[in-house]
C-alpha cells in the first residue's frame, strides 16, 4: 500500500521533557489510521510536526514522496494537510461562513461575493447534515456546533490528509453517526485520515490500523483485527485497568442544593435538588439546556426568575464569584476560555481559588501550597516536568485535568462538572471517576453533565433528562436505559409531569 505520509526517526525536545523520542510513523493513502495514547504521550506534538506548527530537532517528514525539512502551517495547508484540533481555531466575532472560508479565495474579484459564499457554505453544511445558520456568529454557537464548523473548514479546502483530534468529544450520538458517515465518505474519496480519540469504540469502528504511543515513543502499530480493546488499553497505559466505572454505594444526606423555578433566556422554569453524597446526572442532546442551567445556577447568565438554596437557605448569586463564596464550583466544558488560565502555571491555576486558605496575613504558605498542588498533580497524573510549567504548554488533556484539579482542591460543597472527562484518556478517566466517588463519600453534592451515554449512566445515582430547555424526565439508577433516556432526550412524547400524570 502506497504511503501518503512517513515520519522517520523524529525527535522533539522541550526543557525538561522529550516530547517525541525517535518516532517513526506512516499513513497509507486512503486509510483511517488511529493514533492513541494517554495524555502527554506525544500525540499533539506529532500532529504539530505534521502540520508544520513545530520543527523537530531530528528526523524528517516525507509527504507524497517529497521530503520536507521545514514545514509550516501555510505550506502544509497548500499541499493538502488539514487538522481539526481539540482547541478550536475560530474567530468568534465572525460568521460561520466567514470562518469556513477564511484565507480561501471564493471568487476572482477583489470583493467578496456574499451570495457565492453563502451557497458554498450551505453545500458544505448540507454534507454535515446540520442546519447551522451560515450568518450566525461563532460566539453564539454551542461547543458542538463549533466543532462542526471546524470540520466544515477542512472540507472546504482540497484536503488529502485530514487529522482529527478528539472530533466527537462535544457531539451527541446522532452527530457522532453523521461524523462517522463523513469519515467513511472521505475515505472512499481517497482522503487519508489520522484519527485521534480516547473512545475505544470509535477506534474499532473506524480505523484500519492503530498506532499506540506512550511517553513520547511509538509502542506498536497493528491492524485493527489483530488487537482488542483490553490489549490496546494495556499498551497505552502500561498496566491493567479495573472496571471503567467504580461501584457506587452512596450514603445520601441532607439536601445541599435546591433549585426552584429557575428560568433564563434559554430555559423554562426548572426545579430540582441534589443531596449530600449524591451524583445527579444532567442528560440530553446538544441545545437541551444542560449547560445553560449550570450557568444560571452560578450566576454566569442572568436569571429571569427562580431561587437557589444552599443547605436550606436561599442565596443571592449574581456572578460566579458569589457562587464560589456559597460553596458552588463549576468546571466548564470550554477549558481553553473558561476552565484554565493558559499563561499561568499549574501551581497558580490549582490554588487560585483557595489562596486565602493557604495564606496567613498577606503571605502564602508555599509549603502547604506545594503539598496541595502535588497531591492533585499525582492524583490526576498530570504529566509535566514541573508544577511551575505554564498550563498553555500542556497537552489538551492535561489542561483539562488542571481545570478539574482546581475545583477539587477547593472546599466547595457543591460541584458542577460539565463534560469533566472530555479529551481525557482512559486511565485518567478512571482516576477522575474514583476522585468523584471519594468526594461524594466526603459529603459533596455533584451535578454531572455528560454527552457520553455510558458515562452518565455509569456515574449517576439519579438522572434528569433535558430537552428544549426543560426537564422532561427523571430516572433513578435502577431505571437507567439508553432507550428511555433517548426517548426523553428527543422529546418523543409528553413532558415529564404529564407522562407521570397519565400513567
Amino acid at each position: 500500500m502506497e504511503n501518503i505520509l512517513e515520519i522517520k526517526d523524529v525527535t522533539k525536545r522541550y526543557p525538561g521533557v522529550v516530547a517525541l523520542n525517535h518516532v517513526s510513523f506512516e499513513v497509507a493513502k486512503g486509510e483511517v489510521h488511529a493514533l492513541v495514547g494517554e495524555n502527554g504521550a506525544g500525540k499533539s506534538t506529532m500532529i504539530k510536526t505534521i502540520t508544520g506548527a513545530i520543527t523537530p530537532d531530528e528526523g524528517k517528514v516525507i509527504y507524497e514522496g517529497k521530503e520536507y525539512t521545514e514545514l509550516n502551517p501555510i505550506l502544509s495547508s497548500q499541499i493538502g494537510i488539514e487538522a481539526i484540533y481539540q482547541e478550536f481555531n475560530l474567530a468568534p466575532e465572525l460568521t460561520v461562513q466567514e470562518n469556513i472560508y477564511m484565507g480561501t479565495k471564493v471568487n476572482q474579484s477583489i470583493f467578496i461575493d456574499r451570495k457565492e459564499l453563502a451557497e458554498r457554505t450551505k453545500k458544505i453544511l448540507k454534507e454535515l447534515n446540520t442546519n447551522i445558520d451560515p450568518n450566525v456568529r461563532i460566539k453564539d454557537l454551542t461547543v458542538a456546533y463549533m466543532q462542526l464548523v471546524e470540520i466544515a473548514k477542512a472540507l472546504a479546502k482540497n484536503v488529502k490528509l485530514l487529522i482529527m483530534d478528539e472530533p466527537t468529544a462535544p457531539l451527541t450520538d446522532n452527530e457522532v453517526e453523521i461524523l462517522f458517515k463523513l469519515v467513511r465518505n472521505l475515505k472512499k474519496r481517497g482522503v487519508s485520515i489520522i484519527y485521534i480519540s480516547h473512545r475505544m469504540d470509535e477506534i474499532f469502528e473506524l480505523a484500519d490500523r492503530i498506532t499506540v504511543m506512550r511517553d513520547g515513543e511509538v509502542i506498536k502499530t497493528v491492524n485493527k483485527e489483530d488487537t482488542n480493546k483490553n490489549q490496546l488499553i494495556y499498551d497505552m497505559v502500561g498496566r491493567k485497568l479495573t472496571e471503567t466505572y467504580p461501584e457506587r454505594h452512596p450514603k445520601l444526606g441532607k439536601t445541599l442544593l435546591e433549585v426552584k423555578n429557575l428560568c433564563g433566556s434559554s430555559n423554562e422554569e426548572t426545579t430540582f435538588s441534589v443531596r449530600e453524597g449524591e451524583i445527579v446526572g444532567l442528560a440530553g442532546l446538544v441545545g437541551a439546556g444542560r449547560t445553560e442551567i449550570a450557568r444560571l445556577i452560578i450566576g454566569a447568565d442572568k436569571k429571569y426568575s427562580g431561587t437557589v438554596c444552599v443547605d436550606g437557605k436561599e442565596v443571592t448569586i449574581h456572578s460566579p464569584k458569589d457562587a464560589i463564596q456559597h460553596g458552588i464550583a463549576y468546571v466548564s466544558e470550554d477549558r481553553k476560555n473558561q476552565g484554565v488560565l493558559l499563561k499561568m502555571s499549574i501551581r497558580w491555576n490549582i490554588t487560585l481559588p483557595i489562596l486565602r486558605e493557604l495564606s496567613k496575613m498577606t503571605f502564602i504558605n508555599f509549603k502547604e501550597e506545594n503539598k496541595c498542588v502535588d497531591k492533585y498533580k499525582d492524583a490526576l497524573r498530570i504529566k509535566t516536568p514541573s508544577i511551575n510549567q505554564l498550563v498553555g504548554n500542556l497537552s489538551g488533556g492535561n489542561q483539562q485535568k488542571v481545570a478539574v484539579a482546581k475545583w477539587l482542591a477547593s472546599e466547595s460543597k457543591i460541584l458542577i462538572l460539565d463534560e469533566p472527562t472530555r479529551g481525557i484518556d482512559v486511565g485518567a478517566k478512571q482516576e477522575i471517576y474514583e476522585l468523584i466517588n471519594r468526594l461524594t463519600d466526603e459529603g459533596l453534592a455533584i451535578i454531572m453533565i455528560s454527552s457520553e451515554m455510558e458515562e452518565i449512566m455509569g456515574m449517576s445515582d439519579r438522572m434528569l433528562v433535558m430537552a428544549e430547555g426543560r426537564i422532561v424526565g427523571e430516572l433513578d439508577r435502577e431505571e437507567f436505559s439508553q432507550n428511555q433516556i433517548m426517548k426523553y432526550a428527543s422529546n418523543n412524547g409528553l413532558r415529564w409531569e404529564e407522562e407521570i400524570w397519565i400513567s
